[in-house]
């Protein structure tokens, strides 16, 4: 058996977004659609954001349009009536929990930051429900800083594809940030969201149409190996 084929990091960046951008499968991630409908706009990316957390990006995009077309900005929601919140947003899932988020981190917007979302780490750390990721997608969407935002697709790939061994995602990100060129942080995101949605999937992966299977360790070590005995 050969040896097993090595990219680095550019290269394997250039890869994933070959097979992205020419997929026919077109899905855009929730937050990369709001960033464009919306702008950018800080508010609506955080709080987008907040509500993604453990559901579809379907399910996303339909509770960030119902809210947004009743509250536009920090000081309504702040002060938005919870019943309402919750059935506004009840497609995102957890609505119950996730109103109280977005009402609490509205208010502290209002409070804590003239209304203004931070464009900062250490003070979007500061607002409820904001964890790293929540904060890092704030920083990439709506500020196009360079961040790393690792949810379960880029935690997934990293390690399926050998980049890292970790088995939290905020080890994961500290990895990344290690060995990934920082003119890539931007993109790193959308592009591997996309690259899970439409080929590196959860369950059932693409590895027949991907172009990294030569130096994907998961296909090495998992796939190939069952392929073989069946």
């Amino acid at each position: 058996m050969g040896r097993r084929k090595r990219l680095g990091i550019p290269a394997i960046l250039r890869e994933i977004r070959g097979m992205v951008y020419g997929s026919t499968d077109k899905r855009a991630t929730a937050l990369a659609q709001l960033q464009d409908s919306e702008g950018g706009d800080p508010f609506r990316i955080l709080i987008g954001t907040i509500l993604s957390h453990r559901t579809k990006d379907e399910n996303t995009t339909k509770a960030t349009e119902n809210l947004f077309s009743v509250y536009k900005t920090p000081a309504q929601l702040a002060g938005a009536d919870p019943r309402v919140v919750r059935r506004l947003i009840r497609p995102s899932g957890f609505y119950n929990m996730k109103a109280k988020n977005i009402i609490t981190a509205s208010r502290q917007l209002v409070q804590q930051f003239g209304g203004a979302v931070p464009d900062n780490e250490a003070d979007l750390l500061k607002l409820r429900a904001v964890g790293r990721k929540t904060a890092n997608c704030v920083l990439v969407y709506a500020f196009n800083k360079p961040a790393i935002p690792v949810d379960t697709h880029v935690h997934r790939i990293s390690n399926r594809l050998g980049l890292v061994r970790t088995k939290k995602p905020e080890d994961t990100e500290a990895e990344l940030v290690r060995i990934v060129p920082r003119r890539y942080w931007l993109e790193l995101n959308d592009l591997f969201v996309r690259f899970g949605q439409t080929t590196c999937k959860p369950i059932g992966p693409k590895c027949d149409i991907c172009t990294l299977r030569a130096t994907c360790e998961y296909y090495r070590t998992v796939v190939a190996p069952k392929r073989k005995a069946s």
